[in-house]
């Protein structure tokens, strides 16, 4: 950096003990720069999957195609509609899931049209929104409840084996939710005998 007279680096070792750790500047309020693994999510039914998992600084508009082939792997199908960040909605994605028949959500690129939105659009702009919430609460959940925000591992390849404990842990307890509410639900109803009398 002295003899090339810049200020910064590709690569640079930010800490010691992760030195597989890059800076993200991400523009928050709270925090700049973040520090640690960038993370696709997808969410169906309320179970998680980690579609990608990256320690560099790059723009993660790119992973949507792969989260979309990686959904039809998995069900089958294509999704009927996607509910993603502000970030994924640029033109290539617009078009991909246009040539799929997938509806991306979110504000349309371009200039905003003058037309009187109906009830039946703010009805489905609504629910967008509260599918895109339940992304962001499985983040923070992930975070706050699991622990994903303290990831202490040394070794990158152990650092993305906790990350990916996470996330097995958060599917394994949505899993035994509905497995106590089915048995719950058929004990209410009288299907289930109680086993103490």
């Amino acid at each position: 950096m002295y003899d090339n007279k810049t200020h910064s680096t590709p690569n640079r070792i930010v800490s010691i003990t992760q030195p597989h750790v890059r800076p993200i500047v991400r523009g928050k309020a709270r925090a700049g720069t973040e520090f640690g693994a960038k993370i696709s999510l997808s969410v169906k039914d309320g179970f998680v999957f980690l579609d990608n998992l990256n320690w560099e600084n790059y723009n993660e508009s790119n992973d949507l195609k792969g989260q979309i082939e990686s959904y039809y792997r998995r069900f089958g199908c294509y999704p009927e509609s996607i509910h993603a960040d502000k970030i994924y909605r640029n033109k290539n994605n617009y078009q991909y899931c246009k040539g799929k028949n997938i509806r991306l959500t979110g504000i349309q690129l371009g200039r905003p049209k003058k037309e009187h939105k109906t009830n039946k659009i703010k009805k489905i702009e609504y629910e967008d929104m509260v599918y895109r919430i339940i992304v962001e609460g499985k983040i923070g959940v992930s975070k706050r409840g699991f622990s994903l925000n303290k990831v202490m591992a040394k070794l990158d390849i152990t650092s993305e084996t906790v990350i990916g404990v996470v996330f097995l842990l958060m599917n394994l307890e949505k899993r035994l939710l509905n497995i106590f509410l089915r048995f719950l639900v058929g004990y209410c109803r009288n299907e289930i005998l109680p086993i103490f009398s």
